[in-house]
């Protein structure tokens, strides 16, 4: 649902636009500290989907606490809807 906090409600539209245009990245957590996050569309080049999936990772070890000791992404799986699930070596990001 649309919600002001999220900013999915908006009184500056073309903000807005702007915004997601210039790649704005929104994730959420459930309870377990899992993220959940779109990263494209079956429609979309693997080097696109690549592309989206590296700047939310990028964005989520951003992200970190500096409070936040030790690995703060252990694992990440990229997967279609109905699909089985593939594994992201991440050694890259964790390097960072």
């Amino acid at each position: 649902m649309p919600n002001p906090k999220t900013g999915t409600v908006t009184d500056d539209t073309a903000k807005a636009v702007r915004e997601v245009k210039a790649g704005r990245v929104e994730y959420k957590t459930d309870k377990a500290g899992n993220v959940h996050v779109p990263v494209g569309k079956a429609a979309f080049s693997a080097q696109q989907i690549e592309d989206n999936a590296r700047s939310v990772i990028d964005a989520v070890i951003r992200a970190r606490p500096q409070s936040i000791k030790g690995r703060y992404v252990n694992s990440c799986t990229l997967s279609a809807t109905m699909s089985p699930p593939v594994r992201i070596d991440l050694k890259e990001f964790n390097a960072l």
